[in-house]
């Protein structure tokens, strides 16, 4: 296996830093991870279920959206900014020969996959894992009062023991999105896994995605998985089930300059 960075600018021109994984092997296809809000590429479930999935054939690009992880900008544009840099970072692989037939997102990462995917004409599927329904669900892990923010300005909050900075915009932005018309017309082949004992985004999420979604669909239980899925054993489990599914679905014919 091989990680090679893998760089790209947002729509603003900033900087995204990018790792490419990749098997010695023929690729069967390229798939593009979004990782869980305030994570990054380097969180376990990026990492492991990226390994796994290339471990099986499927290149993967894991990239820190902005203002996380490596990459520049200001974090808290809200899913239409997780939106964009999606797309970016779909354009910049297909630039390179490797645009993606699969889109895998975890958490609100899974949110900004559901909602790019119907503007990326190369994807053929979608796999959300333990993904919120309603963009706006991530607000619930926020201090409240974010909305009487003065326009422009911004304010600390604490998110899961770490600082950042959020505005009335970002509540605007979360709160402003149709994700149930956009995954009710998805078109792509979706495959939803969830933990029923998933304690940040409930099952009950999985069930509205779901339901509305149209077939092809899939829904997985990941058992007694943590959110964040922090042992590998799910990481593994998740990345096989996905490799597996996958294959009714991608094209050989879209891959060009496949071995790496």
């Amino acid at each position: 296996m091989a990680s090679t960075d893998f760089d790209f600018e947002n729509a603003a021109g900033r900087p995204l830093s990018g790792v490419l994984e990749s098997s010695e092997g023929q690729l069967r296809c390229w798939a593009l991870f979004a990782h869980c809000f305030t994570c990054d590429k380097a969180s376990l479930a990026a990492t492991h279920v990226s390994r796994a999935l290339a471990a099986s054939g499927i290149g993967v690009l894991r990239f820190d959206f902005t203002g996380l992880g490596e990459s520049g900008g200001q974090f808290g544009r809200g899913l239409s900014g997780d939106i964009q840099d999606v797309l970016c970072a779909a354009k910049a692989m297909q630039n390179e020969g490797r645009s993606p037939q699969l889109l895998v997102g975890h958490s609100f990462g899974g949110a900004a996959v559901l909602a790019a995917a119907s503007d990326l004409p190369s994807v053929k599927a979608v796999a959300v894992i333990g993904a919120p329904f309603a963009a706006e669900h991530v607000l619930s892990h926020i201090e409240s009062g974010l909305h009487a923010t003065p326009p422009g300005q911004r304010v600390p909050v604490t998110i899961n023991g770490r600082e950042f900075e959020l505005g009335a915009d970002f509540v605007r932005d979360v709160c402003g999105q149709d994700q149930a018309a956009r995954i009710a017309d998805l078109r792509r082949a979706l495959l939803i896994l969830h933990s029923p004992i998933d304690e940040v985004v409930s099952i009950e999420s999985a069930a509205e995605i779901f339901n509305i979604a149209k077939h092809p669909k899939s829904f997985v239980s990941l058992d007694d998985a943590n959110h964040l899925l922090t042992r590998r054993s799910d990481s593994s489990y998740a990345a096989g089930v996905i490799a597996a599914w996958v294959s009714r679905y991608f094209d050989p014919a879209n891959m060009p300059g496949a071995s790496t």
